[in-house]
């Protein structure tokens, strides 16, 4: 029998497909054997990880990450660079990020905001990773390079229907959508109607309603409704592939399930702020509810959290990612208190920079509270994110000779039970939205590519591994897509 490099024995292995008691085996980066427990006995390895019982799944993929972004617009600038974000991820269970490379308005090319994302990246992290990149300008350079984007292993792009810096009008949105469609290209769309967020904010302002809590007022889930429908629409009218990221509304959720019951090729993702937050979180204290805005906004309370993780159990949301957008609180330079000044004291909520931090506790809230069958949770949390954005199934499965040994081991049940505090994170955040909240479960083990990186019990992080994580260069999604594979033609309509 040959030696292998690592052997993982005595786990129950949970891939979207099965659950069962498996030992695994590892040579030269890859799975080499997933076979019943107790066929590798006497087998030799460099390292043998007894998993007692314990879960073993695929690494987590986290699609939907914020590193090193400079302010694009307030003066809000991320926490996090590569090293400090992947070493957060690492630790939480996730092997894979997809994070964002952005292109400001100003800057006609995608060409050149892919390069200078790069070089941010590039030996600094723990985990794998790719990048979507952010078109915020979607005149003639940036449509021309799409092909490019593709080439150079980029099948994903996001785009906004909010935020003046970010924002395309439907008629740029319809020439992305139309480019992608010959590209194949996933475009992920932050749903969210900006005129009536703008017209809402005017009316508080009018009203001198300044503090965190109004955040969500001014987000409204009109906003998020009728934005996802115009977004399934055009999607529809191009015949592409979409992604609505970060839903929080169950009434938006109802039209992407029913856009998917007939047929059409749109996506949804959904984010732990939407299942474990309200906007009561918001109307916290002093100013400490800002350390909860990000949009759209958490919602009202168990019965949107309900919504959501229905919509999780019935594959309405294909996917579960972080929105890791992590800004240091207690900051009043380019952090959450930037927003405090001499004209608004006790801040604005309309310049709070947006987004909490979440990519270390996703895998491990979401687990801890017991909701989705376990095949259901890898689905989520990692294949369907693999199958998605191009990389299954390389990532995001355990098939022997093909998939990279990615793995996430857990702790037996029953055997760790904690309060969460910010002190036990890995990120560059000085607070967490989830403090004291009891977690049930933490990777025990993270694997990647046959390397342990995180061993919580021998040291936690190993600190040697920064720089081992590599860019992964994508195909295009083996989820379904357009529905006819002719040309797109204006005279069909």
């Amino acid at each position: 029998m040959s030696k292998y490099d690592l052997l993982v024995l005595n786990g129950v292995v949970v891939t979207d497909q099965e659950t069962g008691n498996f030992d695994i085996a590892v040579k030269d980066g890859k799975i080499a054997k997933v076979v019943i427990r107790g066929s590798l006995n006497g087998a030799k390895a460099t390292k043998t990880i007894d998993a007692e019982g314990g879960m073993v799944m695929p690494g987590g993929i986290d699609a939907h990450v914020h590193l090193a972004e400079p302010a694009l617009f307030g003066k809000g600038q991320s926490a996090d660079n590569y090293e400090t974000g992947t070493r957060s991820a690492i630790s939480g269970g996730t092997t894979t990020l997809i994070t964002f490379a952005p292109q400001r308005k100003s800057e006609p090319s995608l060409l050149a905001a892919l390069e200078a994302t790069h070089a941010l990246a590039r030996d600094n992290c723990y985990t794998d990773y790719s990048f979507h990149l952010i078109c915020s300008n979607a005149g003639p350079q940036a449509i021309s390079e799409f092909k490019a984007l593709r080439e150079a292993g980029i099948s994903s792009l996001k785009i906004y229907m909010t935020y003046e810096a970010l924002q395309l009008q439907d008629s740029e949105i319809l020439d992305v959508l139309f480019e992608a469609r010959k590209q194949k290209i996933v475009t992920m769309i932050h749903a969210e109607n900006g005129a009536i967020i703008d017209w809402t904010i005017k009316k508080l302002e009018e009203k001198k309603l300044f503090a965190p809590k109004y955040h969500a007022t001014s987000h409204p889930p009109v906003a998020e409704i009728e934005a996802t429908y115009r977004a399934v629409s055009l999607s529809e009218f191009i015949d592409v592939p979409i992604l609505i990221v970060h839903v929080s509304s169950p009434a938006a959720a109802k039209h992407i399930s029913d856009a998917q019951k007939r047929g059409l090729p749109v996506y949804a993702e959904t984010c732990p702020q939407y299942l474990f937050l309200t906007r009561k979180d918001l109307d916290k204290p002093g100013f400490e509810g800002a350390k909860c805005v990000c949009s759209p906004p958490p919602r009202e309370g168990e019965q949107d959290h309900e919504g959501i993780w229905q919509g999780l159990e019935d594959g309405t949301f294909t996917v579960l990612s972080s929105d890791h957008c992590p800004f240091i609180y207690d900051n009043t330079e380019i952090g959450k208190k930037s927003c405090i000044d001499s004209e608004y004291p006790n801040g604005h909520f309309k310049y709070i920079p947006n987004g909490c931090p979440g990519v270390e506790t996703r895998l491990s809230l979401a687990l801890s509270a017991n909701r989705l069958k376990l095949q259901k949770f890898v689905e989520v949390t990692s294949t369907n994110a693999a199958k998605l954005y191009g990389l299954y199934p390389r990532k995001g499965a355990l098939l022997a000779g093909v998939s990279d040994a990615d793995l996430t081991i857990w702790y037996p049940d029953g055997t760790k039970e904690f309060e969460l505090t910010n002190s036990m994170l890995h990120h560059n955040v000085d607070y967490t939205p989830y403090e004291g909240r009891t977690m049930k479960q933490w990777p025990r083990y993270t694997v990647l590519r046959g390397e342990v990186v995180w061993a919580k019990d021998e040291g936690g992080l190993i600190a040697s591994k920064k720089g081992f994580g590599q860019f992964l260069k994508r195909d295009a999604s083996s989820l379904a897509g357009s529905r006819s594979q002719e040309e797109w033609n204006v005279e069909n309509f």
